[in-house]
């Protein structure tokens, strides 16, 4: 895969390769049928408790750098590198780190710039 340099405003100026559309229009039918072509229960009830927020979605809606955002959660460039490439999961103080993040993020990040 070749890498290439592009300023920001060319980056955010790419047109996204999700179609908004086609997934607006998904219905829950259609999630219970791929669910069950997947061999999931679609009456499952969902284990919240096995989900935590992306951590480069959420790191993005924060509109922070990888360096900038390792270094507000106290944590290595490279820790945070191996999670938003699935490399590695969190552990489950980093996952609950992620989730009040996620929740609260100016209490979070202001109590761990104290």
């Amino acid at each position: 895969m070749a890498i290439t340099r592009m300023t920001l405003d060319e980056d955010q100026a790419k047109v996204p390769k999700v179609d908004r559309a086609k997934m607006d229009a998904t219905t829950e039918e259609d999630i219970r049928r791929h669910m069950a072509e997947d061999d999931e229960d679609p009456n499952a009830t969902p284990r919240l408790e096995d989900w935590y927020p992306s951590v480069a979605t959420l790191r993005q809606r924060l509109g922070m750098t990888q360096e900038h955002f390792a270094r507000a959660i106290r944590v290595p460039v490279a820790t945070l590198r191996n999670w938003e490439q699935h490399r590695v999961e969190p552990d489950p103080a980093a996952k609950a780190l992620l989730w009040i993040i996620y929740r609260e993020p100016e209490a979070a990040l202001r109590a761990l710039a104290a």
